[in-house]
């Protein structure tokens, strides 16, 4: 059993207060003094703990404000997930393609539900995000913000706020480990721009099988520029 004093404890207890007190991310953690007094921990232990916690965004230290609870977000996790991945066989390829994998994955698994959502309305701000990414794409500027934003709006109104921040997590790490790879743009990226478009227009008229196509065809033209790189890494026979 571990002791109610030691850092692993602290951490427990920490959370547990957030929990009893009902504390809500962004609003004001109790100082490190009321913490030491209210769980009767050591200002040591209090202090390792909330690095800890602010390691998975449980907390957040805003230097000459204080402590807030986090936001919560699953990225830490995914971070985790994929350095494993790539300390398993130091393979970044093989690490960015099962993430890449779990995107697909995720995007396929909401479709009756988008499709729901979506059928039968108009979406401007999503028509406008595609255009975007339309005209960067044209003149061969990468669109990593408008991409982002429109896959955000999109799932913004799912119910399961953790899928939501799940398929985010994953677009984060996905984004980070693309300039790491220092891999080619793929050439026909209005491909993808193409099959936002798709993906919109299949929710709109409740088709989740035009979606589901549409998602596929979407992460095609990475799919290839994976492929190249992958083969370009085999030793010459």
């Amino acid at each position: 059993m571990r002791s109610k004093g030691t850092g692993s404890g602290a951490v427990d207890r920490i959370q547990e207060l957030i929990l009893v007190e009902g504390l809500r991310p962004g609003e004001p953690m109790p100082t490190e003094s009321a913490l030491c007094e209210r769980l009767r921990i050591s200002r040591s232990s209090v202090r390792e703990a909330m690095r800890t916690l602010a390691s998975l965004d449980i907390v957040e230290v805003r230097h000459g404000h204080g402590t807030f609870v986090g936001q919560l977000s699953l990225s830490p996790l995914v971070e985790g997930l994929l350095f494993r991945a790539r300390l398993d066989d130091g393979n970044d390829l093989r690490a960015l393609r099962e993430v890449v994998e779990l995107r697909i994955a995720i995007d396929l698994s909401v479709a009756e539900q988008l499709a729901e959502i979506y059928r039968d309305s108009a979406n401007p701000d999503l028509e406008r995000l595609v255009e975007q990414m339309r005209e960067l794409a044209s003149t061969g500027r990468p669109f990593p913000e408008a991409d982002a934003a429109f896959h955000t709006a999109l799932f913004s109104r799912l119910d399961n706020r953790l899928l939501r921040q799940l398929a985010q997590a994953f677009w984060e790490i996905h984004t980070a480990a693309l300039p790491l790879l220092e891999l080619p743009p793929a050439e026909d990226i209005l491909d993808t721009v193409d099959a936002h478009q798709a993906m919109l227009s299949a929710l709109e008229a409740g088709d989740v099988i035009a979606y589901r196509r549409a998602v596929l065809e979407h992460y095609r033209p990475l799919g290839r520029v994976l492929d190249a790189a992958a083969s370009a890494e085999l030793p010459a026979g």
